[in-house]
C-alpha cells in the first residue's frame, strides 16, 4: 500500500499522464499511467507537478522590517545598507524570529521549501546570528534553511570582522560569505576573498559571496573568487551572488571572464527583482538593466540560479515569497522569451537553485524526497506566465499547504462563462 499516489500529472520536462508513487516520504516510482492501492490518491488532471521551489539567496534577518525605522527614500543599495545600520541597534531577537517565521509560512504557501539566507555577522553581539539559528531549528520540520555568515559591513572594514565571522561559524552557521566590493579598496576586497575562501577550505565549508553588486565595471571580484576556487580545490562549492557589475563590463573582458567562471565551477545567483531595482540609480538615460549576463553565463555552462534576495526590508518594499514572480521578472530583464529561455528561468528557481544549495534528495525520480508542488498550470511556461496558483504543497509526502483552484465567474453582455487561467 502506497502512502500517496499522484496520477495524470504533467512534469517539468514535458512528460504527461505521469504517476508519482510515494512511500515513506520518498518517491518510489515515476511512471506513465500507474494505478496502485494508496492511502491517498490525487488526480492532477494534467496539471504541472514540480519539485519544490528553492531560494538560493535571501536575507531573512531583515525580512518584513520595511519602514523600520524609516523608508529607503533613494532606493539605493548604499542607503539600504545605511538604513540597516540604523535598525540594528533597535533589533530584538524575538521580533526578528517572529518576522522570519511569518515569512517562512508565506514561503511554504508558495511552495518554497528551501531557502539560503545571509545573516549579518558584523555586530559582535551575534544577535541576528542567534535569532536565525533559532528560526532554523524551529522550521526544520517543514523547510530547509541554510545560513551564510555575511559580514554586511565588510569583513576587513569592520573592527573584529574576521573574529565575528568565525564565531558565527562556531555557533553553527553553515556557509562562508563576504562582500568584497564594500571593503575600503579594491585590493582589500581581493584580500577578503582570498582570506574567506581559505577559511572555508580550512573548515570544509561552502562559499557564497555577494560579489560586485555595483554598476562599476571595474569591480571584478568575481574574477578573484573564480581564481581562489580553482587554487584551493573548491570547484563546485563556491557561489557568486549578484555579479551585477558584469552588465556594465565591456564585451572583451566579459569574453575572458565568463569562461574563467565556467572553468572554476563557480555558480552564479542573480536576483532579478532587486538587481533591477537597486542598480542603475545613478543613470539618467539610457538606464542600465542592472542584472548580470544570465543567458551568456548559462550558454557557457555556468550553473545560474535566481534568488528573491529581499522581501519588505530596507532594500526592497515589495515581495511575497513567490519564486515564480522572480522567474517572471528574470526572463523579462534577460530577454529570455523563447520557449527554451522561459524553461531555463523555471530551472533557475528549481533545479539550478537546488544545485547551488547542494540539496540532497531533490528532484522527481525514484529515491528523491517526495517534496513537490502541484500548480494550476499545464506546463512550466504557463506556470511563469500566470505565477500559477499552488494547489498543493508536499514535503516528504506530507501535505503542508493547499489552495482552492481559482475559477472566475464572468458575466459579459448577457453571456456567462467560467474562466480559469491554467491553460498553456
Amino acid at each position: 500500500m502506497l502512502d500517496l499516489l499522484i496520477t495524470n500529472a504533467t512534469l517539468p520536462d514535458g512528460r504527461t499522464d505521469m504517476s508519482v508513487a510515494v512511500e515513506g516520504g520518498r518517491i518510489r516510482e515515476v511512471t506513465p499511467g500507474l494505478l496502485a492501492p494508496a492511502n491517498e490518491t490525487v488526480d492532477a488532471a494534467g496539471r504541472l507537478l514540480t519539485p519544490h521551489f528553492c531560494d538560493p539567496h535571501f536575507h531573512m534577518d531583515a525580512t518584513l522590517s520595511y519602514g523600520l525605522p524609516r523608508v529607503n527614500e533613494s532606493g539605493t543599495l548604499l542607503e539600504g545598507i545605511a538604513l540597516w545600520g540604523e535598525l540594528k541597534p533597535l533589533l530584538k531577537a524575538e521580533d526578528m524570529i517572529e518576522r522570519a517565521l511569518a515569512y517562512c509560512d508565506w514561503a511554504v504557501a508558495r511552495g518554497l521549501l528551501a531557502i539560503r539566507s545571509h545573516v549579518d555577522t558584523s555586530d559582535p553581539s551575534m544577535l541576528p546570528v542567534e535569532a536565525m539559528l533559532e528560526v532554523k531549528k524551529r522550521v526544520a520540520p517543514y523547510l530547509d534553511l541554510q545560513l551564510v555568515a555575511f559580514p554586511q559591513d565588510g569583513v576587513l572594514r569592520t573592527r573584529g570582522g574576521v573574529d565575528n565571522l568565525k564565531r558565527a561559524l562556531d555557533l553553527g552557521v553553515d556557509i562562508v560569505g563576504g562582500i568584497p566590493h564594500f571593503e575600503r579598496t579594491m585590493s582589500e576586497g581581493a584580500a577578503s576573498v582570498k582570506l574567506l575562501c581559505e577559511l572555508a577550505a580550512e573548515r570544509g565549508k561552502l562559499v557564497d559571496m555577494h560579489c560586485d553588486e555595483t554598476d562599476d565595471p571595474l569591480s571584478r571580484h568575481i574574477e578573484t573568487l573564480a581564481f581562489e576556487a580553482q587554487r584551493l580545490g573548491l570547484q563546485g562549492r563556491v557561489n557568486g551572488s549578484h555579479c551585477t557589475s558584469m552588465h556594465s563590463m565591456d564585451n572583451y573582458y566579459a569574453s575572458k571572464l565568463i569562461p574563467l567562471i565556467a572553468e572554476s565551477g563557480v555558480s552564479v545567483v542573480a536576483n532579478p527583482l532587486i538587481n533591477i531595482t537597486l542598480q542603475g540609480r545613478h543613470d539618467t538615460y539610457p538606464k542600465r538593466r542592472g542584472m548580470t549576463r544570465v543567458p551568456e553565463l548559462m550558454a557557457a555552462g555556468v550553473n545560474v540560479a535566481f534568488g528573491h534576495d529581499c522581501v519588505m526590508d530596507p532594500w526592497y518594499g515589495m515581495g511575497s515569497g513567490d519564486m515564480l514572480e522572480v522567474a517572471h521578472m528574470g526572463l523579462h530583464v534577460a530577454q529570455m522569451t523563447s520557449q527554451q529561455g522561459i524553461r531555463a528561468c523555471f530551472d533557475a528557481v528549481t533545479a539550478n537553485a537546488a544545485k547551488v544549495m547542494h540539496l540532497p534528495g531533490y528532484g522527481l525520480k525514484a529515491g528523491c524526497d517526495a517534496s513537490f508542488v502541484l500548480l494550476q498550470a499545464g506546463d512550466v511556461v504557463a506556470a511563469i506566465r500566470l505565477r500559477a496558483n499552488r494547489l498543493k504543497v508536499w514535503r516528504k509526502g506530507v501535505l503542508l499547504a493547499q489552495t482552492p483552484e481559482v475559477v472566475a465567474q464572468v458575466n459579459v453582455a448577457g453571456r456567462t462563462a467560467q474562466v480559469t487561467f491554467s491553460r498553456s
